[in-house]
């Protein structure tokens, strides 16, 4: 009998003792190709371990969903969830894990590219000695990035620098996508995590409350042979807000801060029109400043979505005109705050830099949580 819940917990069958030891977390996004040949990889790998795999599938527009199912029907082990309305590697990642039991998770690629081989290997170093984390490591001994080009390589190991400013346990591949941990110690760390990104073992290993014992295991990183890379400009872009929000995180939201350089750049804009429409043609100054305004409040739109937004990004003409048009009407009534505000300040005998600065403290306050709440639909 449960004291807290009061409620009387049935004593298991014996068909339901049996959890498996460790979970390989997959997430998936356009990988119909990949999931077979890499579930009867995993099968060949984990022989003689109680194993599962979960799915994490972003809601991908091929056929991954519909393999993964017709596969769950006949082994037990796999496993998926189907994401709807968001995206990225990191928090689908976080979702799998809190969907098992399991005492070990495992994280790997759906595209093969990482060695399955490690994982038994990973699932023995840490059932028997006193690890926490053990990481498959392109950097160390026989490890090797196989056929990046020099680009890559430096862009790589640049952001493995980078990264060890904000870690607190030794890795020499923190960039690592491929790794086996114990199921405490992510609950330990999981409500401290920025949720940000691809690189989930970065978040894990910075926002962990302690030191983590760890273990690395070279591999060769492959090449992919099925579906085309995630990677882009963009991906480099969350790698380097995971770092900022280790940095300042925990004093100013990471999005709070993007949307105000956005804004930033936006005040270029707005000046930069204004200027152009002012010495090029014979526009009365309020009407060029209302078309400067509405620019740099349309560039603002694009640049948040793209950017700050990047995870809830809104697609489609319709939504995207909706979006806009509510992004204006936010705006505007952020302007009016902000010259109301500064007005009452500088009537109160205030400076103007003053007035101005309670302004724009009080306007960007508005324009982030209204936006967040009308135009990105943040809850």
């Amino acid at each position: 009998m449960s004291d807290a819940l009061n409620i009387a917990i049935p004593s298991p069958q014996p068909w339901q003792t049996h959890v498996p030891d460790v979970a390989i977390i997959v997430p998936t996004f356009k990988e119909a190709d990949n999931v077979v040949p890499l579930i009867e990889k995993l099968r060949q790998a984990l022989d003689g371990i109680a194993w599962e795999v979960i799915f994490v599938d972003d809601d991908s527009p091929d056929r991954t969903i519909d393999v993964l199912a017709e596969v769950a029907r006949t082994d037990a082990r796999v496993r998926f969830l189907q994401r709807l309305g968001r995206r990225g590697l990191s928090s689908a990642v976080i979702e799998g894990i809190l969907s098992t039991s399991t005492p070990y998770v495992a994280v790997i690629d759906a595209d093969m590219q990482h060695d399955e081989r490690l994982l038994s290997k990973m699932y023995a170093i840490l059932t028997r000695n006193n690890v926490d984390l053990v990481v498959g490591s392109r950097y160390t001994a026989d490890g090797g990035v196989g056929s990046w080009n020099k680009t890559r390589h430096r862009i790589s190991r640049f952001a493995t620098m980078l990264s060890r400013l904000v870690t607190k346990t030794e890795l020499a591949d923190p960039m690592s996508g491929f790794f086996m941990l114990r199921r405490s110690k992510f609950d330990e760390t999981v409500r401290h995590l920025s949720n940000q990104g691809y690189k989930i073992l970065l978040d894990i290993v910075a926002s962990s409350p302690g030191k983590l014992q760890v273990v690395e295991l070279p591999y060769v990183f492959r090449q992919r042979e099925h579906g085309e890379s995630k990677l882009d400009t963009l991906v480099s872009l969350e790698f380097f807000t995971l770092v900022l929000d280790k940095f300042i995180g925990r004093r100013v939201p990471v999005r709070l801060f993007m949307f105000a350089a956005v804004g930033a750049l936006g005040v270029v804009v707005h000046m930069g029109t204004l200027g152009m429409l002012l010495s090029i043609g014979q526009f009365p100054f309020t009407l060029a400043q209302a078309a400067a305004t509405l620019t740099a409040m349309t560039a603002n739109f694009f640049l948040n979505n793209i950017f700050t937004y990047r995870d809830k990004r809104v697609r489609g003409l319709g939504a995207m005109t909706r979006a806009l048009l509510s992004f204006y009407a936010v705006c505007s009534v952020g302007a009016l705050a902000n010259v109301g505000v500064a007005n009452t300040f500088f009537a109160s005998n205030y400076s103007w830099w003053l007035s101005a600065l309670a302004g724009i403290i009080v306007g960007l306050g508005w324009n982030y949580s209204a936006t967040a709440l009308f135009t990105w639909r943040t809850r």
